[in-house]
């Protein structure tokens, strides 16, 4: 159906067209006003607060960038450490570490560094340098954990002899737990502080226990399956036969006697 003609004059509709540009003409200007007056009012805040968001972004890619290439350096130092301590050059090692280990933060290669330079210390006869050493990473918060257990296991290990053996004990039984991550040299020293107490009831199943775990290395398996078998505790797992019924333990009197003649 078609639309009824406008019934309006020619003038009326005239008019209405000039009265709506009028009208548009006057909503732009206020919108301009509007726009004009927050730039006034706001514009040097909000130019000021963008120009800071862009100095603190380009501050922060410079920054991060910086970090990557100390992190790059410390590491390619702490590489060229090692390479000088395979040599046996422990002065040319030390000379390597010590800027890593001197600089702030506590990632992995400033700890490790921290770590070497404790053992060159104790290698040149400088123990107090090695504790101290050692307790700084122990102390340190923000490193790794089991680099800080390494610390305590390894600073006790230095000043054994100088130590009470239940100072020993306390500073390292939450480590000498059969699973843990430094348990076979955490559990040694614990088992040689229990002898220096009479506590051989106690040192006795500890070294069976390191004996007898997968996990830790072949020479202190060794010591402390000797260290066992002297304390009268089996520390070799039972031998089974083809049935599961366990045998006389010939292996357990093997290892004993191979062990005895090393």
């Amino acid at each position: 159906m078609a639309l009824p003609p406008d019934s309006r004059s020619p003038n009326a509709q005239r008019n209405a067209a000039q009265q709506d540009v009028f009208l548009r003409e006057v909503d732009e200007a206020v919108r301009q006003d509007q726009l004009e007056g927050f730039f006034a009012r706001y514009g040097k805040p909000l130019l000021a607060a963008i120009v800071i968001g862009l100095l603190a972004f380009g501050g922060w890619i410079y920054w991060n960038h910086r970090q990557t290439q100390a992190r790059e350096e410390r590491a390619e130092a702490y590489v060229q450490a090692l390479d000088a301590l395979q040599q046996e050059n422990l002065d040319a090692a030390k000379a390597k570490l010590a800027p890593v280990a001197a600089a702030e933060g506590s990632d992995a290669n400033i700890t490790s560094a921290r770590l070497l330079l404790a053992g060159i210390a104790l290698r040149q006869d400088r123990k107090a340098d090695a504790l101290k050493l050692y307790r700084q990473v122990a102390a340190d918060e923000d490193a790794p954990q089991p680099l800080r257990d390494l610390a305590t296991v390894r600073e006790v290990g230095a000043d054994f002899d100088a130590m009470k053996p239940q100072d020993v004990v306390s500073r390292l039984k939450p480590l000498a737990a059969p699973g843990a991550p430094w348990f076979g040299p955490a559990g040694e020293l614990v088992g040689m502080a229990y002898l220096k107490q009479n506590k051989n009831d106690q040192a006795g199943p500890l070294f069976a226990a390191i004996a007898k775990d997968e996990n830790v290395e072949d020479g202190l398996r060794s010591r402390a399956r000797q260290l066992a078998a002297v304390l009268g505790v089996d520390a070799v797992d039972d031998v089974v036969d083809d049935k599961g019924e366990a045998l006389d333990k010939p292996a357990a009197r093997l290892v004993q006697s191979a062990d005895a003649g090393e």
